[in-house]
């Protein structure tokens, strides 16, 4: 209820600040009906997220994620053109009581006599203009820019990297979340993307889906078509778990090993090998590197722990090049750097870039930064790399601001 008032005073302020930029009656009035017909779709948004999310589907619900993207667009608009005309308003204000309290003093009072200023109309188009910006930018995202496919290249070199593997290229996707997407063509064109960087390995850093197994049922045939010449590895994001049946609600451990047992035969319907805190070795004209995966592993309180290195690199011999697989790179600063092992890359996702920010060669910024010190991109430390991948799908809101859906292309090389 509260929510609901603070929107409804967001909606009406911004209605008659907009309404003041109309010089006509015609344009008041055009104003005025396609401001009410969009601010009920928007209330009607807002009704059918709180229904969707009282059942606890909204992560799976794909209507409901477009309607909360809606609605968090239109929220987010009219909270920068509020903010930004209550300055003005603000001044006006401020400025009306010293005029009164001055005429009143010289006695110049009079009925009727108008205090404050009107608004400037440049200052309530400069808010317009501003406020537009992130509005339809974000429109953009939940249209068009949630499978804008974007190809990230990095080339790694490594002393100890086995000749054998000169020039290989590692593919990384990261968090997929199935039970977002609304369109399959649109996927299947980031798959072909993929494709057509022609792997030597592809490698899924986790959350295939948003909280239920069979949210990525209709999906299988398209991820099923990805190639890669030595294998297509995953390990399981934090999302993973969420659907799992819980003992306190009725569930035998049957029921609960039975929905890992399918939920693992989707992983193979799709050729994906699943590392769970364990190890491969991917061979090369008679050399090799391991490729490890653990579990989901997150510093944060509520994040799954069930990431164990030491397991995952029992079989790995120290001098081993060594590939991780992590979903959550808050594991990197506090298991992986202090590990006895040195692990050379590891490959991380779970951030999505917060799906807004700035990309691009030089510089990158996103709000997630302030949550991940590690949260897009390349970092090095103590001779190890880690790699952030910003996410191949969405969660939440619907879309992608800037922070594009990426497909990151790693070539190895010695040096």
């Amino acid at each position: 209820m509260v929510q609901l008032l603070i929107y409804f005073l967001l909606d009406l302020y911004t209605f008659f600040g907009l309404r003041s930029l109309c010089k006509s009656p015609r344009a008041k009035k055009i104003l005025t009906a396609v401001y009410a017909v969009s601010s009920v779709y928007v209330y009607y948004c807002m009704y059918a997220v709180y229904q969707v999310a009282q059942s606890r589907r909204v992560f799976s619900d794909t209507s409901a994620n477009w309607e909360l993207g809606i609605l968090f667009t239109a929220f987010v608009g009219k909270f920068i053109f509020s903010v930004l005309l209550s300055v003005q308003d603000g001044g006006r204000f401020f400025y009306g009581i010293i005029d009164y309290m001055k005429r009143k003093a010289a006695g110049k009072t009079a009925p009727g006599s108008p205090f404050f200023p009107s608004r400037r109309r440049f200052l309530t188009l400069l808010a317009t203009g501003i406020a537009a910006v992130p509005f339809f930018g974000m429109l953009y995202g939940i249209t068009k820019g949630k499978y804008q496919y974007t190809v990230s290249n990095v080339k790694l070199l490594f002393p100890d990297l086995p000749a054998a593997f000169e020039g290989f290229k590692i593919v990384q996707i990261s968090d997929i979340h199935a039970g977002s997407f609304d369109d399959a063509e649109e996927v299947a064109k980031g798959v072909e993307l993929i494709n057509e960087q022609q792997p030597d390995l592809l490698l899924f850093t986790g959350d295939l889906v948003n909280a239920d197994k069979d949210e990525v049922n209709d999906y299988i045939p398209i991820f099923a078509k990805i190639r890669a010449k030595h294998g297509k590895f995953a390990v399981l994001g934090n999302h993973d778990y969420y659907g799992v049946p819980e003992e306190e609600e009725g569930a035998t451990p049957q029921d609960i090993d039975d929905y890992w047992k399918d939920f693992f035969v989707k992983y193979r319907q799709m050729g994906f090998n699943l590392l769970r805190n364990a190890a491969q070795y991917i061979e090369k004209d008679g050399e090799r590197i391991a490729l490890t995966g653990v579990e989901n592993w997150g510093a944060g309180r509520w994040f799954p722990k069930k990431g164990d290195l030491d397991a995952a690199l029992t079989l790995v011999q120290d001098d081993d090049f060594c590939i991780l697989m992590s979903h959550d790179p808050s594991h990197w600063d506090a298991k992986v750097l202090p590990h006895k092992k040195h692990v050379n890359l590891t490959l991380s996702g779970h951030t999505h870039g917060m799906q807004f920010g700035i990309k691009m060669p030089g510089f990158k910024w996103s709000p997630v930064q302030y949550r991940y010190p590690r949260w897009a991109g390349l970092y090095k430390e103590a001779g190890q790399y880690l790699y952030v991948n910003t996410g191949f799908g969405f969660l939440a809101f619907p879309g992608r601001v800037g922070m594009w859906p990426e497909v990151t292309v790693i070539e190895l090389g010695r040096g």
